[in-house]
């Protein structure tokens, strides 16, 4: 679904049918410590990006609203880890580097 920022999001979800104005992120719902989501946090959120750049069926994406150290700006820091591999994802853009490895069709470029 499309954002407030114009971007596709497949954890954004909002309903306005029949007077409803619902409007939430699923990914941060999805985490009891994630925050309290606000439309604003769209704008600068990486999960679209991330998602669109990376179409990895293992990975799996955990999100939370993180503060700055005065408190006056919020943004989305995202967790990522592979199920395959069972590790961190220190660049979720890219992935773990091992599940394409094992993707029939797949070639590494040298």
């Amino acid at each position: 679904m499309r954002t407030p920022a114009g971007k596709d999001c497949k954890y954004y979800f909002e309903d306005h049918f029949r007077g409803r104005e619902k409007q939430e992120c699923r990914l941060l719902q999805r985490n009891p410590q994630g925050g309290r989501w606000k439309p604003a946090h769209c704008r600068d959120c990486p999960v679209p990006d991330i998602m669109r750049q990376n179409a990895c069926p293992n990975m799996a994406l955990e999100g939370r609203v993180h503060k700055s150290l005065l408190g006056l700006r919020e943004q989305i820091k995202i967790y990522a880890i592979c199920t395959s591999t069972l590790r961190e994802v220190t660049d979720p853009a890219i992935g773990c580097g091992e599940c394409h490895l094992h993707r029939p069709g797949t070639q590494i470029l040298k």
